[in-house]
Formats: C-alpha cells, structure tokens, sequence
C-alpha cells in the first residue's frame, strides 16, 4: 500500500486489529478516510476488515463494544486472496504497555513475513517493538507515551512526530494523527487531488506533515506569553529526571529567585516548585 503507484487489479485491503481498550477516534478517523476515499474517487480502492485476536467483540477506552468480521488467523484461512491484507493496522491505547501476547505478535510476524505493510495507531508502536517489527525503523507514538516507550526501549529510534512511515512500517500518535497518516497514504499512492478531497470532506483545511508537532505550543497550552516564563517552563520540561535548582532555573533566563517566583504566581497561581513538583508527577504517571 504504502509504495504501490500501478493501477489497482483489486482494492486495497487493510486488516485493522483491535486490542482491548483501542484508541476509538484513530481508529475510526483511518476508516473514514479510506471509507471517503472510495467514495471520491468513484470506485473501490480501498476494502477493510476488522480483527480481533479470537473473532470476538473487542471493547475501546470509551467502553464502545466493537464487533470485528473474524479472528486474525482467519484471514489467512479463507481460501481467497482478496482477503489477504496489503497492510495491517494495530489499533491501541490505554495500557498497552502491559500488553504481552506471544500468539499477537507470531501473528503480526506472520503477516510480514507474507509481505503486508505493518502499521500502528496511537500506542500501537507497543505491540510492534514487542513483536520485534520495529527494530531498525523509525516510529512515532502518542506524547504521553513518548517516555516510557524510549525507557522500555532504548534502542528504537521513536519521534514526537505526528506520524512515521520508514519503508513497510507505518506509525502514528494517534488522535487525528490518524487521518493525516492515511491522508498522506492516500496522497502517495492515489495522488494529491484525491487526498485533498477526502481532506475536505472531513473539514478540515490543510494536511498536516509528519514533523508537525503533536502538542499545541506552551503559549496556547498554557494561555500565558511572557517569554521568561515560558523559557523556564521548557527548561523544566528539558530536565524532569534531574531537576533544576531554582535559582540555577532563574539564573538560566536572567532572572533572580524572587522575581521567577512572582511570575510564577501571577501568571500560573503557584510557585515553580510547585509546578515543577507537577510535570514531575506527570511524567511519573506516563511512564507506569
């Protein structure tokens, strides 16, 4: 899917498997744009089908239960070729990190090995490292994860990037992410006209790159714009596991303590201790 640009003999097929507890909104933004992208073009280019480890209903972090249309292995056990997936997609999010299943991921082995495109949405960039798919290519995941991914595997290259696709693998951080991901795809191999109308059908006014960041910028997260204030926010951000001393913090953007702490206070309401002591906490949580 990912490189092919030769007319289509028959649609595209893209497997999506559900794990307990999926991202509800990847999941459905990737379907719609596929879904839309048919639906432009006038003809089928893309077919999907819907996968879970053992065929049965598969529940998403919203408590949404989401039938399926067979088990994973059955995919290969139809007997028809126009079954077999051009790319498979691992649907994740909440808790996934303790996600460790050896028939999932033989599975996923199983599924490159007969030459699919091998993708992620959101946390799924998990279950491709833990079913070794990963090593040597680069990935994105979501920026909560981004931590404990990098910590539980040091030697893949992730980014906070929107979306990675580095040869036969394809990962995105999920939310939107997704569609901009499928959009791109869409754009690679059906051509710019078709992924500018699927972008317009679902309102939106620009395909976002990959190297778009995946947070919004410390002044619109924050509401605030004093350019000392946010300095020192990014440094404490820069340097969670071994923390600033905060006169070393005021120092840093040419300030005295007294003078930090006051526009800590005023801008933020508490002292930067305080909200140091908070992105440390933070963090904490994301990497469990």
């Amino acid at each position: 899917m990912v490189d092919g640009s030769a007319p289509q003999m028959r649609p595209d097929v893209v497997g999506f498997l559900l794990i307990p507890n999926f991202s509800m909104i990847a999941f459905a933004t990737a379907v719609e744009a596929l879904r839309i992208a048919n639906r432009m073009s006038g003809r089928e280019l893309y077919r999907w089908v819907l996968l879970s480890k053992d065929g049965q209903p598969v529940r998403a972090s919203n408590g949404i239960l989401v039938s399926v249309d067979m088990a994973m292995t059955e995919i290969y056990r139809q007997g028809a070729s126009s079954r077999r997936p051009d790319m498979v997609m691992v649907c994740s999010g909440l808790g996934v990190e303790r996600f460790k299943d050896p028939e999932v991921f033989g599975w996923l082995r199983l599924v490159e090995r007969q030459g699919a495109t091998i993708g992620a949405l959101c946390t799924g960039a998990y279950v491709l490292a833990r079913a070794g798919l990963l090593n040597g290519y680069k990935c994105a995941i979501h920026w909560e994860n981004l931590g404990g991914f990098q910590e539980t595997f040091p030697d893949i290259e992730v980014s906070a990037d929107l979306f990675e696709v580095d040869r036969n693998r394809c990962t995105c951080s999920g939310g939107t992410a997704a569609l901009d991901m499928m959009l791109y795809l869409i754009q690679r191999q059906h051509g710019n006209e078709l992924a500018t109308k699927v972008s317009e059908q679902c309102l939106i006014d620009r395909i976002r790159n990959p190297h778009d960041r995946q947070r919004l910028p410390l002044r619109a997260r924050l509401g605030v714009h004093n350019p000392k204030l946010i300095s020192a926010i990014e440094l404490m951000e820069a340097n969670l596991s071994e923390p600033l001393e905060q006169d070393a913090l005021a120092n840093y953007v040419g300030l005295s303590r007294r003078q930090l702490e006051r526009l800590f206070r005023r801008h933020l309401g508490r002292a930067p201790a305080h909200y140091y002591l908070e992105l440390r906490l933070e963090r904490a949580r994301n990497l469990r």
